[in-house]
């Protein structure tokens, strides 16, 4: 039998597709970490090559834990040491399951995963969860949250979007997920790129029920943004 605290853990699983953005998804994993949440992180093959060109960072099995608090410090601008996160510490409940494993955990439904959140998601990731493909534990995982009907947030990045994406993103509205494109407002006040980026991680966020303060929300007054 399973210790009890295992039992208890109910991780957001956060996918990294290979589409640009990963600074979207290092908001997202700050901001469900500092909500004191468990994540289980799976990175797609395509997805470190996205991470290597836009941050210089080369994310590493072996290594994991080390380039994700390297990848997690760093701004959306570029800038090393921007955040202090710490994945190591006792605080952060964070696993990693390699891309490749489609017998780790979150490849099961009796795992017990509160949802998943894909971001940045690809239109070759959306195609591939639309059809149900299963080609690696990311569009695995996708699956088995739509079957076992838990959460999934898409957040798609991509422009312009074709017909055939454009049907795979119905078909995953159909079935229950929340499409959710990487499309950030202007209307909080936003004066550095990173207030761009958490305001997308924020409606992420917002989406799978998880408290934030990532952004400024709409009060219903013109102009409110500039008054702060």
């Amino acid at each position: 039998m399973e210790p009890v605290e295992q039992q208890r853990r109910r991780p957001w699983v956060v996918g990294v597709s290979g589409a640009s953005g990963t600074p979207y998804a290092a908001a997202v994993l700050r901001g469900l970490l500092a909500a004191g949440e468990s994540v289980d992180l799976v990175v797609s093959r395509a997805a470190r090559l996205t991470l290597l060109d836009e941050t210089g960072i080369a994310f590493r099995d072996a290594h994991w834990r080390e380039d994700l608090a390297e990848w997690l410090a760093r701004g959306a601008d570029g800038k090393p040491r921007t955040f202090d996160v710490d994945v190591a510490g006792a605080g952060a409940d964070i696993r990693h399951w390699a891309a490749g494993d489609l017998a780790a955990g979150p490849s099961s439904g009796s795992y017990p995963a509160k949802g998943m959140l894909i971001v940045p998601a690809s239109t070759a990731c959306v195609a591939g969860v639309a059809l149900g493909l299963s080609k690696d534990l990311l569009q695995r995982a996708a699956s088995v949250v739509l079957k076992e009907r838990r959460p999934l947030v898409v957040a798609v990045r991509e422009t312009p979007l074709n017909g055939q994406t454009l049907k795979a993103l119905v078909a995953l509205d159909e079935a229950g997920a929340v499409v959710l494109p990487a499309s950030p407002a202007f209307y909080a006040g936003a004066t550095h790129i990173q207030d761009l980026v958490d305001f997308v991680a924020g409606r992420v966020l917002d989406a799978a029920g998880v408290p934030h303060r990532l952004y400024r929300r709409w009060e219903g007054e013109l102009g409110g943004s500039r008054k702060d």
